[in-house]
């Protein structure tokens, strides 16, 4: 190794260590509502999220989630307001944390995250995900996730990489192409299929993806602006691992090359990402006062004052989705060992 990479590796080594030390005053932070991690198995999968104000996601998070085979799911409330909380601590297989912190300043809620990670996921399967986001893979329907991280083991692969593909309706933003208890896809059936820009970016070699829907409506003018739409939302957890800028990037840095975006062979997901869902007006008002989901805030004003003007998102490329088999003939989630 030449000197500058043993330079580049010792940085990215106290990087690591500093985010585990954050994850670990982070447990300070959180106020146990309820508590149900005893119930836990060895090889259960688990699922780990924070939340402000979801309780019109809740419902097919949770069910979906519980369809695929997790076991236990470990979340943080932000503060919520509508009622999340409240839903959360009634469910026989959610354990529910209160942090009142600001959610940016802990790292938008990976500290948080990362404590449950390290206190409760370790050796275990964990998913990652936010309560907007429904992790889709091939055969998901009929091999459940206890399956799917067996076959994972047995190759060798020590997570799994994912697409995020912005679902959205076919009138204006606020409004649902189905009633509220439909199922996501139904409420929410188009998506982009790119195109799509990715890179490598040095010293933690994690993937850049960008494009989508977002990508074609709000930053054609500044594309280099555009949200990051790759991530490893599931992965056999150690306490030595940490997420670096929400799931899109890991350290140590090899994990980030478990995942090469569209066109990948290897075994890979979609997360169905349901963030234009109706209260994506009132979100984007309240998000222009809370200045939360973003380093800098003020360079995504625009941004926000866009989406909660309601525009039509559809466009002559839009796709309606079909499933899982249709995401694999376009090439955005592959196969890998996982034959039929």
């Amino acid at each position: 190794m030449s000197l500058g990479g043993a330079w580049q590796a010792y940085r990215l080594r106290w990087k690591r260590r500093e985010l585990i030390w954050r994850a670990i005053r982070a447990r300070r932070a959180l106020q146990t509502v309820t508590d149900r991690t005893a119930a836990i198995r060895p090889g259960d999968v688990l699922a780990v999220a924070t939340l402000r104000n979801e309780i019109a996601h809740l419902p097919g998070f949770l069910d979906h989630y519980r369809r695929l085979g997790v076991a236990q799911f470990l979340i943080v409330d932000n503060g919520s307001d509508d009622g999340s909380d409240r839903y959360l601590a009634d469910q026989r297989d959610v354990s529910l944390w209160r942090c009142s912190a600001s959610y940016r300043e802990a790292r938008f809620g990976l500290d948080w995250a990362g404590a449950l990670l390290m206190r409760h996921g370790h050796g275990h399967w964990c998913l990652t995900v936010d309560a907007d986001e429904l992790l889709v893979y091939p055969h998901h329907d009929t091999r459940p996730l206890p399956q799917l991280t067996a076959l994972l083991d047995r190759i060798g692969q020590r997570g799994l990489g994912a697409v995020m593909l912005d679902l959205y309706p076919s009138g204006p933003l606020g409004t649902a192409d189905a009633p509220e208890g439909a199922s996501l896809t139904d409420r929410l059936p188009w998506f982009d299929p790119g195109p799509w820009r990715k890179r490598r970016v040095l010293p933690k070699r994690n993937l850049w993806l960008q494009g989508g829907v977002r990508d074609r409506v709000f930053f054609a003018d500044d594309p280099d602006r555009a949200p990051t739409v790759n991530k490893l939302p599931l992965m056999r957890w150690s306490w030595r691992h940490v997420y670096v800028n929400s799931t899109h990037s890991m350290l140590p840095p090899q994990l980030n090359d478990l995942y090469d975006g569209p066109g990948e062979a290897r075994l890979s997901g979609a997360l169905l990402h349901g963030k234009f869902l109706p209260d994506i007006v009132a979100k984007s008002h309240e998000e222009l006062l809370r200045r939360q989901h973003f380093n800098d805030p003020d360079a995504y004003g625009g941004y926000h004052r866009a989406v909660a003007a309601g525009p039509v998102l559809r466009g002559p490329a839009s796709l309606r989705f079909q499933g899982w088999r249709q995401l694999v003939d376009l090439g955005l989630i592959g196969t890998g060992a996982w034959r039929e």
